[in-house]
């Protein structure tokens, strides 16, 4: 819960002092620095912090007592103090037209995961996302989100993913994608904005940001290729499998010395 209140501008301590309040309202500031266990004169300077944010409340008394802004209240304040300021900037910060596509480079855990909730939160028909498995985690709260405004999210997933997503498309895996050192995934919004990075031990964390039509086409190509090849196997599975190998190595095997 501590993120959360941090997430709407509270500090460490004074989110500290704010879920004291709502657990025990009406008590002093010493009583808070003892439920905190943060010196007096840190304390006050927190709650005088919260009071003047509109958080929490002075009672007169001897000594002055304090309370917590009932948490519903205290979004709905911030909901329309947000919508208002939305306004604002959209009615005064428009744009500029955009004159060729773009790269953009991002780095860390911090600067991705805000990325990759950006991007999601502002598509606004479809979303495509192919993932490893293991890093489903890093998407599906946003893709959910995502889903419950009525976009058209697709996952396609390698290797058995579990999910609460409605539509997962999953690849199998061969024993050679055990040694892989990087986990490729891709997201593509709309048709028009998409992410592609790499998740592993061995790389860097980072990711390329881009609107340029050359990669937006290799992505949609790419999703059609999955698509199509997920309903083929699922006709002709075992006859593709016995012409070609289970994982298509009779066609593959010829050309990998020239692609590593």
């Amino acid at each position: 819960m501590i993120d959360q209140l941090r997430n709407i501008g509270l500090s460490d301590l004074e989110a500290r002092c704010y879920l004291a309040l709502h657990e025990e309202p009406k008590i002093s500031g010493y009583e808070v620095a003892k439920k905190v266990s943060v010196s007096r004169s840190n304390v006050y300077a927190a709650l005088r912090s919260l009071t003047d944010k509109g958080m929490c409340r002075a009672v007169e008394a001897e000594p002055v007592l304090y309370d917590a802004v009932p948490i519903e209240q205290l979004v709905r304040l911030l909901k329309t103090d947000f919508e208002q300021t939305s306004r604002t900037l959209l009615e005064q910060l428009q744009s500029p037209p955009r004159t060729s596509a773009s790269f953009y480079n991002w780095q860390g855990d911090k600067a991705l995961e805000t990325t990759i909730r950006r991007l999601v939160s502002n598509a606004d028909t479809s979303i495509v996302a192919d993932i490893w498995a293991e890093d489903a985690g890093w998407f599906e709260e946003a893709l959910l989100e995502a889903e419950r405004r009525g976009v058209a999210v697709t996952v396609i997933s390698i290797g058995e993913c579990h999910t609460r997503l409605q539509h997962v498309l999953v690849h199998r895996r061969s024993d050679e994608w055990k040694h892989i050192d990087s986990r490729r995934f891709s997201i593509l919004c709309d048709s028009r904005s998409a992410l592609i990075g790499s998740f592993g031990k061995s790389v860097k964390l980072s990711a390329l940001e881009t609107d340029h039509p050359s990669v937006i086409e290799l992505l949609q190509n790419g999703f059609y290729h999955d698509v199509i090849m997920e309903q083929i196997e699922q006709d002709f599975g075992n006859e593709l499998a016995e012409k070609y190998g289970r994982h298509y190595d009779k066609i593959i095997n010829p050309y990998r010395e020239l692609l590593e």
